[in-house]
């Protein structure tokens, strides 16, 4: 029994066997089947005229510009505000007008810094008095200190008549010099009274050189009561403006100083300036990712304002007499960047891997391999190596502009992928 029961579980692995293989070589003749199909696509897919557009390759000159937007700075830019208090009496300059450097601006009320004045001069007056007052008793000392010297030569003058003479002299000459130290001290003060009276007088600073200063700001009119330091109004350098700008971490390496750039403002549409790269950020802000750039303008007609909003472009390179195509041209394949040259007369597409090198707008340049003729531009996702090729306006057997096929046919009709001319 046993036996038998061994038989039948062999009988039915073995039967088990068969379909699963039966199973198997269906599978794959199903396989072969759908890959021999799908062959036969791609064969006859390539032999199915696709309507494409196409633009020549070009020799010219190509340049890789940045292009970013910003505004405009002054070169330089200070407030001018009074070193001491007092109310404003007169304020020379307003809003717009030009200004050097070592103009009055303005003038606070100074009846107090004169009033100071006079009263050092006095102090100085009644110091240089004393002063001569002991150098006449200095003189007075120094003849009887003499004398007493020689009156105790001859044994008339006492030893203790002496020592007063002589400690009687060096007193005097110590006042002396005490009175010295106090002119000096009434003309020091005097000094700082003077200065705070010039200080009434407010003026652009001298250590500020450059041309083309204007007023921007005005901050307090006439009559008011300032504090030290309180802003009275801004002055502007306009001979020459910076333009400021934030360029991209893909962009940064291209950036350096002494590039030449070309600007242009809303305010006036159609004309250009221009500048050159002076200062370049040495890191990019965290959270945006972008270096300042910094760009001097030269203004000589006064045209450019601080504060207008500004276009840059930056020439980074530039090559001449390079081979150019439209971007649009640029297609990838198998992870392979390349384009679809055109055979004009074989009506067919051939694929070639490129080497890209300055793109620009609408224009890319190819460094490698060489190429001539025509590259196709529009159409192209449903081209492979090899394919055929419609161009507007012909036909599959090269008709130009027949009618063919039913009467009221448009002339020039590209037929679709897969439809018969």
């Amino acid at each position: 029994m046993r036996h038998d029961r061994w038989i039948f579980e062999m009988k039915k692995f073995f039967a088990t066997i068969i379909v699963l293989a039966g199973i198997g070589l269906l599978g794959w003749q199903i396989y072969e089947k759908a890959s021999a199909s799908k062959k036969e696509f791609k064969r006859n897919r390539k032999n199915i005229p696709v309507a494409v557009e196409i633009e020549p390759v070009q020799k010219t000159d190509i340049q890789n510009i940045g292009k970013y937007t910003g505004s405009l700075y002054p070169l330089s830019e200070y407030i001018v505000a009074p070193k001491i208090g007092g109310r404003l009496e007169k304020l020379f300059f307003d809003i717009g007008d030009t200004i050097q450097t070592g103009d009055l601006v303005a003038v606070l009320d100074d009846a107090e810094y004169r009033q100071q004045v006079s009263q050092a001069r006095a102090e100085r007056e009644v110091a240089l008095a004393n002063l001569q007052e002991r150098q006449n008793t200095l003189e007075n000392a120094k003849r009887e200190y003499r004398r007493t010297v020689a009156l105790r030569k001859k044994k008339i003058a006492s030893e203790s008549e002496l020592d007063a003479a002589d400690s009687e002299h060096k007193t005097q000459l110590a006042k002396l010099k005490v009175a010295r130290a106090q002119v000096a001290q009434k003309e020091a003060a005097l000094k700082i009274v003077k200065v705070r009276l010039d200080y009434a007088q407010i003026r652009v600073p001298r250590s500020n050189p450059g041309g083309n200063w204007v007023v921007g700001e005005r901050f307090v009119d006439e009559g008011a009561m300032l504090a030290s330091n309180t802003p009275i109004i801004s002055v502007l350098s306009l001979g020459t403006l910076v333009a400021v700008v934030n360029v991209i971490e893909r962009d940064y390496p291209n950036i350096r100083p002494d590039l030449v750039t070309i600007v242009s403002t809303d305010a006036y549409p159609g004309k250009t300036f221009t500048g050159k790269v002076v200062r370049v950020a040495p890191l990019l802000k965290e959270k945006s990712r972008e270096a300042r750039i910094e760009i001097e303008i030269p203004n000589r007609e006064m045209l450019l304002k601080p504060g207008m909003f500004v276009r840059v472009q930056i020439e980074f390179d530039k090559h001449k007499d390079a081979t150019v195509v439209p971007t649009a041209a640029l297609v990838k394949r198998n992870g392979d960047r390349g384009i679809f040259l055109a055979d004009l007369e074989k009506k067919k597409a051939r694929f070639v891997s490129v080497t890209v090198g300055i793109t620009n707008g609408k224009k890319a340049e190819i460094l490698n391999p060489p190429i001539t003729g025509n590259v196709v531009t529009l159409g192209h996702h449903l081209l492979e190596d090899g394919s055929t090729i419609l161009l507007p306006g012909k036909n599959p057997t090269g008709g130009k502009g027949k009618k063919q096929g039913k009467p009221g046919a448009k002339r020039g009709k590209i037929p679709k992928t897969g439809e018969k001319s």
